[in-house]
């Protein structure tokens, strides 16, 4: 099967119409916001929607989020290369949700925070906190070129849709509906947007279906050609996609994404309770394994019809992130406004991605710089500011797309991005929450340390890539069709990089750091925080327990309901706490009702400047937390 020549269909007027309709009805999203909740001006309701969003719409846009259109064009083409393990992310996804559902989401959501950071200066101080905020701000406009440029790249070389129009049209919109709407706009265009990225997909796996004889099929062709061998449990690190890597390297990746990420934890604290943030996550992973589904199948499929003629190698396509653009106009090429379905699909996982990571930037920068230096902000000012911000960031990311152009593959270089700083971060919020006795000097220490090892590992692999016996890409061929190109034919088929070091001068370093799988950058910033950190604790003296408030802490021992009260008193190291989660001062439900108490003053403080409320929420919570204690002869 496969084509024998390189022709395939091309844009027509429909599929502009309907790829135009994508930005139409998210920029109204905006508007509609933007008239709606024109009356309940205030900072607090732009940028986390009043704290008043239920759980179906933030589990929609958390999805259409993070599967972008590095999901929907570079996921199916990592399996038509490699294989299907990519389905094992399943299992990673999985474990990150449960983790952010349980031990990180309940300490943000009850410290009543706005940005993410806030949390580093309550627990260890503002030094902390700025720094982490920059990294973060540098992470998500990095990534956000890299989600702009590659898809609007990958669609150019193939469909000749216009290159700069796209991404310009991309920056335009997102930050047109983030700025009329603020996070409503946001939340109800991501959703919107992932309907679309489904029906992008449910069109391609049917007609690829019918292409290929029926889904069975495909599956004896993918399985012929070794694209079925799903489970390697080899333990060697330098494998670029083993079950260990993908599951536990991509668990502590995604975390990096989900658990402590601003993006995230924005929309989750936008819930009306903490329960609808948890069961949000937990929908969330319904639609993450649901996408995840559609991309490897569709991999599957597109490999079967060309199993005897690769586009790629042939040098039908340049690059095999075209492999999904070129594989989407072959099969739909003859039904007006299909393919322009499927660019709309992939342009909605990018434009719910821009506009999550846009606002994201202006609530950690009003909230962790402007807030800070200017405290008697008047409502109408900081909604200026709030709205200016919007602006500020999106031409930045826009402008960041430029550079996305030396990154390579679109699904390792997100990863790699995000694995880089969200090892580390991952590691400077678990010191902090599962660490009582950990201190500020430890914080920063161990920040330095990780952000350090993960970048001379990601940056050392870019410029020194792995070769192929390590990254192990499944043979390709061109049996049934003539290849246009020799030269593109050999050298396509090494990923596009900078430098490539020749085998004789590969230096045992090279060898083995630089050649790690990309999804061990985030473990080994997490690791090398997470020691770095208790090492110079243990060094400089533990935190007293009296210094941390005991809502902003969570022992892993609380994750387990069989844990002594011995053990419990051990992990929280004399830090105050409650004997039974679900019990509390008058029979109250503290892990409720006074996180409840503790966002609420944020929420019914309109003018955002009275900044005395949240000392008296500390002492509220403190003194409930201490009456709460059912040892009243134990000492702390």
């Amino acid at each position: 099967m496969g084509p024998n020549n390189q022709a395939v269909g091309t844009f027509q007027v429909w599929d502009y119409v309907v790829f135009a309709c994508l930005f139409v009805v998210s920029s109204g999203i905006g508007v509609f916001f933007a008239i709606k909740e024109r009356k309940k001006a205030s900072s607090r309701e732009f940028l986390v929607g009043g704290r008043q969003m239920s759980c179906g719409p933030v589990a929609l846009s958390l999805t259409a989020s993070f599967m972008s259109a590095v999901t929907v064009i570079g996921a199916p083409a990592d399996v038509y290369r490699f294989g299907a393990s990519y389905v094992i992310f399943g299992f990673a996804y999985t474990l990150m949700v449960i983790i952010t559902a349980e031990l990180f989401l309940p300490v943000f959501y009850r410290s009543g925070i706005t940005s993410t950071y806030e949390y580093l200066e309550l627990r260890f101080c503002k030094p902390v906190r700025i720094a982490a905020t920059l990294i973060y701000m540098a992470q998500t406009i990095v990534y956000t070129g890299v989600v702009v440029y590659a898809p609007a790249l990958a669609l150019n070389q193939v469909t000749q849709f216009n290159l700069w129009g796209a991404i310009f049209a991309t920056g335009i919109v997102c930050t047109f509906y983030c700025t009329m709407g603020g996070l409503k706009a946001v939340v109800w265009s991501d959703a919107f947007q992932m309907v679309v990225m489904l029906a992008g997909f449910l069109i391609v796996l049917i007609q690829g279906s019918n292409r290929n004889g029926g889904i069975s099929t495909a599956w004896s062709i993918a399985e012929a050609g070794g694209r079925l061998n799903v489970f390697d449990f080899d333990p060697n690190p330098l494998r670029r996609h083993t079950f260990w890597t993908v599951t536990f390297g991509g668990m502590f990746t995604w975390l990096g994404i989900y658990g402590v990420n601003q993006s995230t934890i924005q929309r989750c604290i936008s819930c009306k309770t903490e329960n609808h943030a948890r069961w949000a996550l937990y929908l969330n992973l319904l639609g993450l394994l649901v996408i995840l589904f559609c991309a490897v199948v569709s991999g599957l499929i597109m490999y079967a019809l060309y199993a005897n003629c690769d586009p790629w190698t042939a040098g039908y396509v340049s690059a095999p992130d075209q492999l999904m653009p070129y594989f989407v106009l072959d099969i739909l090429g003859n039904f007006p406004g299909l393919p322009g379905l499927f660019v709309a699909c992939a342009f909605s996982g990018t434009l719910s991605t821009v506009a999550a990571s846009i606002n994201a930037l202006a609530t950690v920068t009003y909230e962790d710089f402007v807030s800070q230096f200017w405290r008697d902000l008047s409502n109408k000012k900081a909604i200026w500011i709030s709205k200016a911000l919007c602006v500020v960031f999106g031409v930045a990311c826009t402008s960041m797309a430029v550079a996305a152009s030396h990154m390579g593959a679109v699904v390792q270089a997100a990863l790699s991005i995000h694995g880089m700083c969200g090892g580390p971060m991952l590691g400077l919020f678990s010191l902090g929450i599962l660490f009582p006795f950990t201190n500020s000097k430890g914080a920063a220490g161990g920040l330095l340390l990780g952000t350090a090892l993960s970048f001379w590992v990601g940056v050392g692999a870019f410029i020194h890539p792995a070769p192929d016996s390590i990254t192990r890409p499944l043979p390709l061929s061109t049996q049934n069709c003539s290849v246009l190109n020799v030269t593109a034919a050999l050298t396509t088929q090494t990923p596009l990089v900078t430098s490539i070091s020749p085998a004789s001068d590969r230096s045992v370093l090279v060898e083995s750091w630089y050649s790690m799988s990309y999804l061990y950058y985030s473990t080994v910033g997490f690791l090398g925080t997470m020691i770095g950190g208790l090492l110079i604790t243990l060094l400089t003296g533990p935190t007293k327990p009296q210094e941390v408030k005991p809502w902003l802490i969570q022992p892993v021992c609380d994750l387990f309901c069989f844990c002594s009260e011995k053990y419990r008193r051990m992990f929280w190291c004399g830090v105050n706490h409650e004997e039974e989660k679900e019990q509390g001062l008058h029979g109250v439900d503290l892990g409720t009702d006074l996180g409840s108490t503790c966002k609420e003053h944020p929420d019914t403080d309109k003018s955002d400047t009275d900044k005395s409320l949240k000392k008296q929420n500390d002492e509220i919570l403190n003194e409930a937390y201490i009456n709460a204690s059912f040892i009243p002869d134990t000492k702390f």
